[in-house]
């Protein structure tokens, strides 16, 4: 039986980590504005060159991790930038009330999404050679 769930479920959970990262990473560019006002209200610089660079990395790692091609590589790329994300614009120390709690449960989801990302990438790597 598991020789049957643990192909399938990576294959689901490869499949939805990159769908995860591929319509947000248009939504970069069809909703430009949008993103500038969001990252220019938690204080970040360099803005039109990171909000780019964020979209054509997700965009290009989703369509490898579909294609399943260096998927860990992949994998751990978007995961650098969750981190990323999470510490640059779910920043809910910064913020209080029903504000700083949608921050936090951001923050939060995304530890989930970085862990699951984690995961894929180890289950993807190919096991050392034992002696």
């Amino acid at each position: 039986m598991n020789a049957l769930i643990q192909p399938a479920a990576i294959h689901m959970g490869r499949t939805l980590v990159a769908l995860y990262f591929l319509l947000p990473g248009i939504m970069k560019f069809a909703s430009w504005d949008m993103h500038i006002g969001l990252m220019e209200k938690h204080g970040m610089i360099m803005i039109p060159f990171l909000l780019a660079s964020a979209g054509v990395i997700q965009i290009s790692m989703s369509l490898l991790i579909l294609a399943n091609k260096w998927v860990a590589p992949a994998t751990l790329i978007l995961a650098g930038m969750v981190v990323l994300i999470n510490i640059n614009l779910h920043d809910f120390w910064n913020y209080s009330g029903i504000e700083g709690a949608h921050e936090m449960q951001n923050f939060v989801k995304n530890l989930g999404i970085l862990g699951g990302m984690l995961v894929l990438a180890g289950f993807t790597l190919k096991p050392p050679v034992r002696d």
